[in-house]
């Protein structure tokens, strides 16, 4: 536990107008894991678009009475984020709205660019003047200068996307059109599907097509853009295949829900594999196998299943309190682990336990959950984890900026087992990842470095948020 998750964006097209604002609202809830600082929905009222964006929840920040304000209308798209660039605030909050001279644009996207600041660079030196620390923003003004000199929105966008480098999946609104896209590498995921009534509906996940009534249809190919209009999706592919495919490996491990399927593989069944894995790789004499809530659970499954030990509900937790790394400091999310999670002590007192988790990242939080089942009468605690140990920053999208607090690269694994209280500890190999999706591509730089693109020289969040005493300021 400790990774920041993804955003997620949602996007609507229905043949004719209906309420679109609730069909994105039920999506966006389904897309809340992906995202618990802010979220937003723009509605295309005929070309006049209709917009609420807010910090927090989306069933805090949409009240039945905001839904009903917005106008039936035909296409509308949505975002919930947890902003890997940017501070959060609301001037952060998306969809990113745009007025230019070639008609109004709203625009949402998932992921980071990995020349994000080269390109806000080069743009501000012509004159851009940015109102947010997003990288949406760079990719909106990106497209809207491509506008200039296109014939269409989406002849823009493929035009953009020569230039974008790094992970982003994105929907985006004209006043007639509503347009996806996924980068050429495809780190991120993004599918759509169609209703009964004939609406197609664009997400992040699968799951998200589900809770608005859409049947699947399929993945957004890397590189492949689609416009949605009355003939159904046209497909654009100029820029498919041009790079190696390098989905984000740790959105099977982590990210997504188990009940979506990316690219063809379930999330769920990848993590039972990784839990199987986890007991042929690090068998241990042991009671119990426990999985720490949510994304621990299937590996924990997985793992006794493999290795003939009882699975039982060691740790309980409350669905109230958000992810533990939402909150802003370490104090706060030690806090929040304790009100977040508990040990059930009829399962775990006096049993040597195998507790099955999907990460660790600065160490802090696993401790925790360690002194839980200890405090709780366990009397071993054997550490097991869905995913190769950390060690380098992620460049698109997963908030690891740097590797000044990842324990695994201050730490060999038997000394992260006593710093964390554990009597072992057990990673998943690198070399065996490839098995939790089929051997498909994927990106694993975080684990062992292997970049798709060239790596940024300034990954930090806060590069756009930095006090005067952290900069600089000469010449300026």
């Amino acid at each position: 536990m400790g990774v920041h998750e993804e955003c997620g964006v949602l996007g609507v097209w229905a043949p004719e107008p209906v309420d679109v604002a609730h069909m994105a609202y039920r999506g966006l809830f389904a897309l809340q894991h992906r995202g618990q600082e802010s979220c937003g929905i723009v509605v295309n009222d005929d070309g006049v678009f209709v917009s609420h964006k807010d910090l927090g929840l989306v069933g805090e920040s949409f009240s039945a009475s905001t839904l009903k304000a917005m106008p039936r209308a035909s296409m509308a798209i949505g975002h919930v984020r947890y902003g890997t660039t940017g501070a959060s605030s609301r001037k952060n909050c998306q969809p990113i709205e745009v007025n230019h001279q070639k008609g109004r644009m709203a625009i949402a996207h998932n992921g980071n660019l990995s020349n994000a600041s080269a390109l806000r660079d080069a743009l501000e030196l012509e004159g851009a003047i940015f109102h947010t620390t997003s990288d949406t923003e760079t990719i909106a003004y990106v497209v809207t200068r491509k506008r200039l000199t296109s014939s269409s929105i989406e002849e823009a966008l493929s035009a953009a996307m020569g230039v974008l480098e790094g992970a982003y999946s994105l929907v985006l609104m004209s006043p007639r059109k509503l347009i996806c896209a996924r980068d050429r590498h495809g780190f991120r995921p993004l599918c759509y599907g169609r209703t009964d009534e004939g609406a197609y509906v664009i997400a992040s996940e699968s799951c998200a097509l589900a809770a608005v009534g859409a049947r699947f249809v399929r993945d957004v190919e890397p590189g492949e853009i689609l416009v949605f209009g009355d003939g159904g999706p046209a497909s654009r592919r100029e820029h498919c295949r041009t790079k190696e495919k390098r989905t984000c490996i740790f959105e099977h491990i982590y990210f997504a829900r188990p009940d979506s399927v990316i690219d063809g593989v379930s999330v769920q069944d990848a993590r039972l594999r990784a839990g199987r894995i986890l007991a042929e790789e690090h068998p241990v004499s042991a009671d119990i196998v426990v999985g720490v809530p949510d994304s621990g659970l299937a590996a924990a499954l997985g793992y006794a299943q493999a290795s003939g030990i009882s699975y039982s509900i060691g740790l309980v937790k409350n669905g109230y309190v958000g992810r533990t790394f939402i909150s802003p400091g370490q104090g706060s999310r030690v806090d929040k682990v304790s009100m977040k999670l508990a040990a059930v002590e009829q399962s775990v007192s006096g049993k040597s336990v195998v507790l099955v988790d999907d990460s660790i990242v600065r160490g802090t939080t696993c401790a925790r959950i360690v002194r839980l089942l200890r405090d709780a009468g366990a009397k071993e605690v054997h550490m097991r984890v869905s995913a190769p140990p950390f060690l380098h920053p992620c460049h698109y999208g997963t908030d690891i900026d740097s590797r000044d607090n990842l324990i695994a690269c201050r730490l060999p694994v038997e000394g992260i087992a006593v710093e964390i209280g554990a009597d072992s500890l057990g990673y998943l190999p690198v070399s065996r990842l490839g098995e939790l999706i089929g051997g498909q591509g994927f990106c694993s730089a975080c684990f062992d470095g292997r970049y798709p693109t060239a790596v940024p020289d300034d990954v930090r969040r806060d590069r756009y948020e930095r006090r005067f005493s952290e900069v600089d300021l000469e010449g300026r």
